[in-house]
C-alpha cells in the first residue's frame, strides 16, 4: 500500500464499534494508520478486532469516571504513544426524543457525561502524549465530533444540543490554550448520516437522503491530515467546520 498522510500514526477512536466510530476505524487501518479504538461492548469491541487485524480494542464507557485512566493507559500501552484522538461516542439524551421540559434530569446528565466530560477527561489524560507528539514534530491532533444541533435550537433535541454546543466550546479553549504547545483541535460536523444513532432519533428518516459514515470518515481524516500539515506550515488558528447548519434537521454523529 502506498503511503498515505497518516501512515505510521498513532490513533483512537472512541464509539468505535457502531455507525461513524467503526467507519473512521476502518479507513484509519487501511491509511496505515496504528488504531485503538474505545466501546462499551466487550463482544463487539473483540468482534471489530478481529475483522481489523493489527488494531487494539478496548472495552470502556467514556461516561464512566472510573473508566478514564485504564482506558488512557490501554490506549498509550498498545499504541506506544498518542498523535490523534477523535471524540466520537455520544449519546442522544432520552429515546425518544423529548422537549427540554419532559426531559428527565438523569438523561441530561447522561448526555453531558458521555459528550461533554468524557471527551474531557479522556483528552486531558492523554495530553501529555499528544504534546509530546507534537515536539517530537510527528503532529497531535484532537477531534471532537460535533453536530448542527450544537449551534443550531432544535425542538426535541435539548440535551444532545445543549452537550454538543459545550463540546465545541471546548474545543476552541482547547485549541487557543495549546496552538503554542503543537496540539491542534478540530471540531466538525460530519452532517446526517445513515447510522444506529440517526435512526433512534429520526426513525421515520429517509435513509437514501443520508450521508454513508465512510463519506463522512473520509471527509473527518482529510480535515486530520489538513491539520497536521497546517500545524508543520505553521498556519495556527481554530479549524472548524459545521457541514449541516441551517439545513433545518440535527445532524447526529453516530
Amino acid at each position: 500500500m502506498a503511503p498515505t498522510p497518516l501512515s505510521g500514526l498513532r490513533a483512537a477512536v472512541t464509539g468505535g464499534t457502531s455507525g461513524l466510530g467503526l467507519a473512521l476505524v476502518h479507513l484509519l487501518h487501511e491509511q496505515g494508520a496504528h488504531v485503538a479504538f474505545v466501546a462499551r461492548g466487550r463482544e463487539r469491541v473483540e468482534q471489530i478486532a478481529r475483522e481489523h487485524p493489527g488494531t487494539h480494542g478496548i472495552v470502556g464507557d467514556i461516561a464512566s469516571k472510573d473508566d478514564i485512566y485504564p482506558t488512557a493507559l490501554q490506549i498509550l500501552g498498545e499504541l506506544g504513544g498518542l498523535n490523534i484522538l477523535i471524540n466520537n461516542a455520544s449519546d442522544l439524551g432520552p429515546v425518544p426524543l423529548a422537549l427540554l421540559g419532559d426531559t428527565e434530569c438523569e438523561d441530561l446528565e447522561r448526555a453531558i457525561a458521555t459528550n461533554v466530560v468524557g471527551p474531557f477527561r479522556l483528552t486531558k489524560a492523554l495530553l501529555g502524549a499528544l504534546a509530546a507528539s507534537a515536539r517530537e514534530g510527528r503532529g497531535a491532533v484532537v477531534l471532537n465530533v460535533s453536530s448542527d444541533a450544537a449551534v443550531n435550537a432544535y425542538p426535541t433535541w435539548g440535551a444532545y444540543g445543549a452537550s454538543k454546543a459545550a463540546l465545541r466550546h471546548l474545543t476552541h479553549v482547547w485549541d487557543a490554550e495549546l496552538a503554542a504547545e503543537g496540539v491542534r483541535f478540530v471540531s466538525i460536523d460530519p452532517g446526517d448520516m445513515d447510522t444506529p444513532m440517526h435512526a433512534a432519533a429520526v426513525p421515520d428518516a429517509d435513509r437514501a437522503s443520508l450521508k454513508l459514515p465512510a463519506a463522512a470518515a473520509r471527509e473527518l481524516l482529510a480535515a486530520i491530515a489538513k491539520a497536521l500539515s497546517d500545524e508543520r506550515r505553521g498556519a495556527l488558528g481554530p479549524h472548524e467546520r459545521v457541514a449541516g447548519a441551517g439545513r433545518g434537521a440535527p445532524a447526529t454523529n453516530k
